[in-house]
């Protein structure tokens, strides 16, 4: 979890970007809460400034990669509300044109009672 998390390129599962949501949140409200205290604005609006453009980086970077787990560009998550699309939606199953499956290999036969062509196993 969280490899290269300012990058925009790979895949994410939900849990990873529904954390990376919680820790921008948490800090989003702290960098506010801060900045609004120093009320002089030169040396408390530089600092907020340079917190938050590596924060949105980071949110932007993660919501890019979830955008590619549904297997749709990184854009799409400018749309209004889409995040919450990224946080309840699974993921595209096996590789897609951004990567393999972060979840990793899909098994085509979990509970061992099918043969990959669809044919019951006989106990023999």
């Amino acid at each position: 979890m969280f490899k290269n998390p300012f990058s925009f390129n790979g895949r994410i599962r939900r849990t990873e970007y529904g954390i990376t949501f919680i820790i921008y949140l948490v800090a989003y409200v702290i960098i506010l809460a801060l900045s609004a205290g120093a009320a002089d604005g030169g040396v408390g609006g530089a600092l907020t400034l340079v917190i938050i453009v590596p924060l949105l980086w980071f949110l932007w970077a993660q919501g890019a990669k979830r955008c590619h787990d549904l297997d749709r560009s990184g854009w799409w998550q400018i749309i209004p509300f889409y995040f919450l699309v990224l946080i309840f939606s699974d993921g595209q199953p096996g590789s897609n044109e951004y990567g393999s499956n972060p979840k990793g290999p899909q098994e085509a036969d979990v509970l061992g009672s099918e043969t990959l062509d669809g044919h019951m196993r006989t106990n023999s």
